[in-house]
């Protein structure tokens, strides 16, 4: 293991260098939250022909410079793999590999240096500023931002982490962190940076991509893995940010990457698999959209952001309901709504359950008044018995998850002013990747086919 630099225009890059037995492929690991903490996984890919670099980002932990998220990861990220096959443990290829932020960094990377590059690696992918804060349905993130602005945002060593309840209840939300520049850039930020994803969309280079049912990227990682243009396998599995894959496949998550990498030679178009349940029982992720008409059991409701649905739980939601058939849903599902507002800015959020099963949330931010509309959800994987009954609470906020919507049409980064806002469903219908029981059943393994 060695400790060397990579000197890029206004910073030196530290890197943490394992080799292999022999040169080989080489894996690059490039993160904002100390190269230290991957040690032990550079050691596994070294200890099986994989050499391995692990870098800091510019301006975290041993690199210098100045710390912008996602700012300068494509250009430095190009600079190292330019870097590392001028190297004796390289053979001439690179595999990038990340995880939420440095899953953004082996992306940027393999596009910007195609010729160099065998395949990426890209799990609980956060690509880039605008999509840590915006929702697919527009609506702005705050607790999970508010937490990490709070230990990372503007410094080179991470702070203490804090309890972020009470920061995230300023108004106006500018005021939470008032002095970090990144903060202010954070809320202006595109949802998604175009160039960025046509650029998927044009490679041809393989891609693993990774996500969790319960991953605030969820969305982001299925819209990945269908956009990109080359070989792609989507693997959904029932885990959260961190990961931890010994559910449903039961085993960490790096030899799923190690059959990939091995199967490389021989992949071709593209599959995606989801989980069912936690156990290991796994899908191919494509189902025929079925209609399920919702029963409206409670129409009305005030979305107060002063009491946020789901912080206070009473008279500040709809309740829609139906029973199902046996069956699997195998993926993202959508709710129509017909409803109404009495502001022209509301956010329309939906929550879904499968009996006492937390299925996910989406999110629709309507500006123009419409009052017929679909809320996308996040892709779900579940098995459904006979009468299970699905329940779907619409509300007006998700708060702290959220950031409160002022329903003045004001940006809730800004709004000093929180009114409430009426609301009432006259309709709805829930659209589900329906399939019969055990339809499509997939071994994990097959992601490497």
């Amino acid at each position: 293991m060695r400790t060397l630099t990579c000197p890029v225009p206004g910073a030196d890059l530290a890197l943490t260098v394992v080799e292999a037995a022999a040169p080989g492929p080489v894996v690059l690991i490039r993160t904002p939250y100390g190269r230290q903490n991957h040690f032990a996984e550079a050691e596994g890919w070294a200890r099986r022909g994989f050499p391995c670099v692990i870098g800091d980002v510019r301006g975290r932990f041993g690199s210098t410079g100045d710390f912008e998220p996602y700012r300068h990861e494509e250009a430095d990220g190009a600079a190292v793999v330019d870097w590392i096959v001028r190297q004796p443990f390289c053979d001439g290829q690179v595999l990038p590999v990340g995880g939420s932020y440095a899953a953004h960094c082996a992306i940027t990377a393999a596009l910007a240096r195609q010729d160099k590059v065998r395949g990426v690696i890209a799990a609980v992918p956060a690509l880039g500023l605008g999509a840590t804060i915006r929702e697919p349905g527009g609506a702005a993130r705050l607790a999970c931002r508010v937490g990490w602005w709070s230990e990372h945002g503007d410094t080179r060593l991470p702070r203490a982490p804090r309890d972020t309840r009470e920061l995230a209840k300023r108004v106006p939300v500018s005021d939470i962190h008032p002095k970090s520049p990144g903060w202010q850039r954070l809320w202006t930020a595109p949802r998604r940076d175009s160039a960025l994803w046509n650029e998927m969309k044009d490679t041809r280079l393989p891609l693993l991509a990774v996500g969790g049912l319960a991953d605030p990227f969820a969305a982001d990682t299925v819209d990945l893995a269908r956009t990109w243009g080359g070989p792609a396998r989507l693997l959904m599995g029932p885990w959260g940010h961190e990961l931890d894959t010994r559910q449903a496949l039961g085993h960490k998550i790096g030899k799923a990457y190690l059959d990939w990498v091995h199967a490389l030679d021989r992949l071709r178009g593209h599959k995606e698999l989801i989980a069912v349940t936690d156990e290991g029982d796994w899908r191919v992720m494509t189902a025929p959209q079925t209609r399920f008409e919702l029963a409206v059991e409670r129409a009305g409701f005030v979305a107060d952001p002063d009491r946020p649905y789901p912080d206070h739980r009473g008279h500040n939601y709809a309740i829609l309901r139906t029973s199902l058939p046996q069956g699997e849903i195998h993926g993202p599902l959508t709710v129509e709504l017909n409803a109404k507002a009495d502001c022209a800015d509301a956010d329309w959020f939906a929550h879904g359950w499968l009996d006492d099963t937390y299925l996910g949330h989406g999110v629709r931010r309507i500006r123009d008044g419409a009052t017929k509309f679909t809320v996308d959800c996040p892709p779900a994987g579940a098995k459904a018995t006979a009468n299970a009954v699905l329940t779907i609470e619409i509300s007006g906020h998700n708060w702290p998850r959220h950031a409160r919507n002022p329903h003045t049409g004001q940006d809730p980064f800004t709004a000093t002013e929180l009114l409430p806002s009426t609301r009432t469903v006259l309709a709805a219908t829930a659209v589900l990747p329906w399939a019969p029981e055990g339809a499509d059943a997939v071994r994990a393994e097959e992601i490497a086919a």
